[in-house]
C-alpha cells in the first residue's frame, strides 16, 4: 500500500476477499508511463485518463512506472515539483492504487542533473520517501499480485532492466508463502519479455529495454501459477503467451512522449483487466471525452 491509497484500500479492505480465486470476478486497470509534467498539457491529459478509469469503476489501479518525467535528469527542486504533481492528479483516482518505480522516477542519476550521488533523496530513495515501497506484495480476492523493482542502477550513473538479489530472495519467500494454487500477476516497469526488440535496437542498448536477469526472474515465477506479466516501458501495446502466462504491455498514457502515438500507432491509453476464476484477460482503452 502507498501513502496515495490509504483511504481507497482501506474501503476496499471493507469486504472480505474471497478464500479462493475460483469465484473470483473483478476488473482492474494497469496504467503506465504518465510522464507528468508541467509542460505539453501533460497534467490536463493524464487527468482526462484518470477520469476515464474512473468512470470504469476499477477494484483497483496498477500504475506501472515512470510516473513522472523525468527525476533522472533535474535538479532536486524540480523532481519534488514533478513528484508534487504527481500525488496530487493521481489523488483524483477513486479506486485504491498501486504505484510502481520506473527509471524517470529515479531522482539524480544522470550527471547533468548537477544532483550528487551523497544527496539525501538521490536514486530511489525520493521515489520511497514521496511515493511508497520499492517492491512489495498484496492480494485480491484470491489472486496474488507482486510488484516489482526492476530498475538497476549501475557505478557509471545509467541504468539497466535488472531485479537485485535482495529482492529476489524477498520474492523466493513471497512465492513460497502464496503456494502453487494461488493465481499470481506480477508488475515490473522494464519488461521481463517482448517482442519489441528488433524496433528499437539499435537505438537503445538492449539492457535498457529488457531485464537482464529476466531468465532467473522467469524460471522462479514460472514454478508457482503466474498468469500474467505486467510490464510498461517501451510504450507500446503488446502480448505474448508463453507456458500459460500473458506478458502485457499496456501502451502509455503518454504517447509519444506527448507528441502523439508511440510510432505513429500506438495511441495514448491504458490496459483493463478482468479476472473471471483463475483466469484474467487484457483490452486496452484510450481516453478522453469520449472514452
Amino acid at each position: 500500500m502507498t501513502p496515495l491509497s490509504r483511504r481507497a484500500w482501506m474501503a476496499a479492505m471493507a469486504v472480505p476477499p474471497l478464500a479462493s480465486a475460483a469465484k473470483a470476478n473483478f476488473t482492474f486497470v494497469h496504467v503506465t508511463d504518465l510522464h507528468i509534467q508541467p509542460e505539453l498539457r501533460a497534467a490536463e491529459r493524464c487527468r482526462e485518463c484518470l477520469a476515464a478509469i474512473n468512470r470504469l469503476r476499477p477494484s483497483f489501479v496498477i500504475a506501472g512506472g515512470d510516473l513522472v518525467f523525468d527525476a533522472l535528469a533535474v535538479p532536486r527542486d524540480r523532481a519534488r515539483l514533478l513528484y508534487g504533481l504527481y500525488r496530487d492528479t493521481a489523488a483524483r483516482i477513486e479506486a485504491p492504487l498501486h504505484n510502481t518505480l520506473g527509471n524517470h522516477d529515479v531522482f539524480g542519476l544522470y550527471e547533468r542533473s548537477g544532483v550528487s550521488p551523497s544527496a539525501a533523496e538521490y536514486g530511489k530513495k525520493m521515489y520511497e520517501d514521496r511515493i511508497g515501497r520499492r517492491y512489495y506484495s498484496f492480494d485480491y480476492r484470491g489472486w496474488h499480485f507482486v510488484v516489482l523493482d526492476s530498475i538497476g542502477l549501475t557505478p557509471a550513473r545509467a541504468y539497466i532492466g535488472h531485479i537485485d538479489e535482495e529482492q529476489m530472495d524477498w520474492l523466493r519467500a513471497d512465492l513460497e508463502k502464496t503456494g502453487t494454487v494461488t493465481p499470481v500477476v506480477a508488475v515490473t516497469h522494464i519488461p521481463l519479455s517482448t517482442g519489441v526488440l528488433q524496433w528499437m535496437m539499435p537505438k537503445h542498448d538492449y539492457r535498457m529495454i529488457v531485464v537482464n536477469n529476466a531468465a532467473e526472474v522467469l524460471e522462479l515465477l514460472h514454478r508457482y501459477n503466474i498468469k500474467a506479466v505486467l510490464q510498461g516501458h517501451t510504450h507500446i501495446r503488446e502480448t505474448l503467451e508463453y507456458r500459460g502466462c500473458q506478458y502485457i504491455t499496456s501502451g502509455s498514457v503518454c504517447g509519444e512522449s506527448w507528441r502523439g502515438p508511440k510510432w505513429g500507432v500506438h495511441p495514448e491509453g491504458f490496459g483493463v483487466l478482468t479476472v473471471d476464476g483463475a483466469s484474467v484477460s487484457w483490452r486496452y482503452r484510450t481516453y478522453g471525452p469520449a472514452a
